[in-house]
């Protein structure tokens, strides 16, 4: 094991990186030792299993996104902070879509209240404030919007936009516009 220097820091980068390349469903311990030259068994000082690795990922993954999209929105506030945060998802998932894939693997309760996954809703429910929004519509809104930027960028990047006009950036530019007329009217009725 140590003449390949494995640790986990390692693997899970690694592993990442092969989620962007084929997958992340593929993103296996048995292929991660293929790419290390190394048996399957000498990962497991280091990933107890896929479950683990696929974690592991997930967790990389949430923390980059939001140390990126904390950056894309400091200093602003209303529709500008609101299309920086979808900007930054939308790159992301563009750049590494394995890794936005593992963005959305299901952790355990307590593996997701100690992850990055806490920051991304701060992150919205901050963007929200300018809008003014109070409770439960704010948990709404919060829902909605990863809905959305969810749901666009899985469409988007398997093609789902790419055999008609207009162009998907097009699209994105009027959704965006249109999420954020919907959050300063937000109804607030029951």
């Amino acid at each position: 094991m140590a003449r390949v220097g494995l640790t986990t820091e390692r693997l899970v980068q690694a592993g990442a990186e092969l989620a962007d390349e084929i997958g992340f469903e593929q993103a296996t311990p048995a292929e991660l030792a293929r790419r290390f030259g190394v048996k399957p068994a000498s990962l497991y000082a280091h990933v107890r299993n896929a479950h683990d690795l696929k974690t592991k990922i997930a967790l990389l993954a949430l923390e980059e996104l939001a140390d990126l999209a904390a950056s894309a929105v400091a200093g602003r506030a209303g529709k500008d902070a609101l299309t920086a945060f979808a900007n930054v998802y939308r790159d992301y998932a563009r750049k590494h879509p394995g890794r936005f894939a593992a963005t959305q693997f299901r952790l355990d309760p307590e593996t997701a209240a100690a992850s990055a996954g806490v920051r991304h809703a701060q992150l919205t429910r901050a963007i929200l404030r300018g809008y003014d929004l109070a409770e439960p519509h704010q948990t709404h809104a919060v829902r909605l919007l990863g809905s959305v930027f969810s749901g666009y960028v899985g469409l988007e990047t398997a093609g789902g936009f790419s055999h008609s006009a207009p162009d998907s950036q097009e699209s994105w530019t009027q959704i965006l516009g249109a999420l954020d007329a919907l959050l300063r009217t937000w109804p607030t009725a029951s």
